[in-house]
């Protein structure tokens, strides 16, 4: 089994966010199936089919810098290693759209990675980072603003891209 963890944070406010890029892909997977609550993992969790196996979605809704326990928990509930878990998530370094799939490394400054690594006590499971980046320096001076901004109009199309690459990557390592 595999726990595909896709890192946000909860809220209309967030929604659609360059931090809630994880979100959107399990949300796009999901399609129109129906998010469960999970209160003790503080949680949205689902069952899905995907290249012939289970996997479980699954977005904390802890904020993304607590990301940590839920996940914790979800790998406790289901006995599973580091190495059964996929964590997709924004990345202020690579640019928008550009996807890279990555094991054992470090948090390199992202607040809900360096949250799971703490709480599993390693780094080694699989992310897939998908850049938010803007080409243009000056918009991302305030980090913490940036990431909470929305993606603009000809942004749409690239984030839509990664989204799709995002799930054909999953597919790939499921």
């Amino acid at each position: 089994m595999k726990l595909l963890i896709g890192l946000g944070n909860p809220g209309k406010q967030y929604d659609q966010t360059r931090h809630n890029i994880g979100f959107m892909v399990l949300d796009n997977l999901a399609g129109k199936n129906k998010w469960h609550t999970s209160k003790k993992a503080n949680a949205l969790y689902l069952w899905q089919e995907i290249a012939d196996q289970e996997v479980e979605l699954f977005k904390p809704q802890t904020f993304m810098n607590a990301s940590g326990l839920a996940v914790a928990l979800a790998m406790k509930k289901h006995n599973l290693e580091p190495k059964d878990i996929i964590v997709i998530h924004d990345d202020k370094d690579l640019l928008l759209g550009d996807i890279r799939t990555q094991t054992d490394r470090s948090a390199a400054g992202h607040n809900g990675i360096k949250s799971i690594i703490e709480h599993l006590g390693t780094q080694d499971f699989t992310r897939i980072r998908i850049g938010i980046a803007s080409d243009n320096p000056r918009k991302m001076s305030d980090t913490s603003k940036f990431v909470l901004n929305r993606f603009g109009m000809f942004e749409k199309m690239k984030v839509k891209k990664a989204i799709d690459q995002a799930i054909e990557e999953i597919k790939k390592l499921i």
